[in-house]
């Protein structure tokens, strides 16, 4: 079985429930500019990527896959701040070297332990698991990041703070471990499932892909939170030490 291309008509009748929600969102005066912005974005984007991952692709360049890696880490590092309003540039080192380790030894250990690839770099395993990798150490960082700042400014002591920061960023993480199979079949799965791969063999690069977000999350947001111990954004600590 192949996969289709989706004719550019039909393509199109897939923004019809989004011009439905942007039309609710401006019957009740609501943010349907910064939506439609967003929208924009998405389409530029996936589509300048789209070009550049072909490019990427038939690349036999380790060289230039070191380069993208680096400017995934760089701004997944930048973008998990922006839930922090003040402090957010005394942060990012932390934020930095929390993505290199949590996800950059959790994508070496996917890549070159569980998959083995070859060439070790091989772009069309490697971009993708890098993106899922840094997405999911983004996101539970700027969880951890938003809750540690308001617990330690509301007075709270940091331990405590602590605990609850990593307890918040790995909800959706976990939630997703609950869901999957029941609620939802994820993206990689699916495509597999649509590009005609066993269903079987699917649910193996599943199981994986669940492993690695769940410990890119874990062990980013330990990094983040253990080098943070004393940043200045997060000045207020534990006042009976």
């Amino acid at each position: 079985m192949t996969i289709d291309t989706i004719p550019i008509d039909h393509l199109a009748l897939s923004f019809l429930p989004v011009a439905f929600v942007l039309l609710l969102m401006w019957r009740w005066r609501l943010r349907y500019g910064h939506a439609l912005h967003a929208i924009a974005r998405m389409l530029i984007q996936l589509l300048l990527i789209g070009y550049a991952l072909v490019f990427i692709f038939e690349t036999g360049s380790s060289l230039i896959i070191l380069t993208v890696l680096t400017v995934m880490v760089l701004a997944s590092s930048w973008i998990a701040l922006n839930t922090i309003h003040s402090g957010r540039g005394s942060l990012f080192p932390a934020s930095l070297v929390a993505v290199l380790l949590g996800g950059g030894i959790t994508l070496a250990f996917i890549t070159q332990g569980v998959l083995r690839l070859d060439p070790w770099f091989l772009p069309s395993f490697m971009i993708p698991l890098a993106g899922m990798i840094f997405a999911s150490s983004m996101t539970a960082i700027s969880l951890a990041a938003e809750r540690l700042h308001a617990e330690v400014t509301n007075g709270r002591p940091y331990d405590e703070s602590r605990t609850i920061a990593f307890n918040t960023a790995m909800i959706p993480v976990i939630n997703s471990l609950f869901a999957v199979g029941l609620v939802s079949l994820p993206g990689m799965m699916t495509g597999q499932i649509l590009s005609g791969v066993s269903p079987l063999i699917a649910v193996r690069y599943q199981i994986m892909v669940m492993c690695m977000i769940f410990g890119s999350a874990g062990i980013s947001t330990i990094c983040f939170l253990l080098i943070t111990r004393h940043a200045a954004a997060f000045a207020r600590i534990d006042r009976t030490e």
